[in-house]
């Protein structure tokens, strides 16, 4: 089961997979979704029953129950929430529908997708972590700047 081994190997070293139905999509959709989340994830559609043994071994067991029906795998190794992203925003003009998936080793459903795919970059939210921090520096230097004129003055 050559197969079922490379699964587990490639959901223990992903960082989250997103579950989809892709029935209905044409070849150059397909393409497209590919080539958009390229950089962040793989897209890959798997043998249910070979997904199913793989994620179990791999100690996905919460993430085996979504998979039913035609399954394509979103193979996340980067930003999860642009490839959540990615993948909403595709499903509004093609028939994709996001099942649910798994992050660092937590069953995600559909919802907690949307939720994921809403949220801001890591990038975004480093950079707003760090305006909130200079923004606290510049209020202490402003209070001691006024406590030393106030004792100078």
């Amino acid at each position: 089961m050559k197969t079922v081994d490379e699964l587990e190997r490639v959901f223990a070293a992903a960082d989250g997979i997103i579950l989809t139905d892709y029935r209905g999509l044409t070849t150059a959709q397909l393409s497209e979704l590919r080539s958009a989340l390229r950089g962040n994830a793989v897209f890959a559609v798997a043998k249910n029953t070979h997904a199913r043994i793989a994620a179990t071994r791999a100690g996905l067991e919460s993430f085996a129950s979504f998979l039913s029906g035609p399954s394509a795998l979103a193979i996340i190794h980067g930003d999860a929430t642009a490839t959540a992203r990615v993948l909403l925003e595709f499903a509004k003009t093609a028939p994709l529908e996001v099942k649910g998936g798994t992050l660092e080793g937590l069953a995600l459903d559909a919802g907690d997708v949307k939720i994921l795919a809403d949220t801001p970059s890591r990038e975004i939210l480093l950079a707003m972590l760090a305006g909130a921090m200079q923004a606290h520096m510049v209020r202490a230097v402003t209070v001691f700047t006024a406590l030393k004129e106030k004792a100078d003055g």
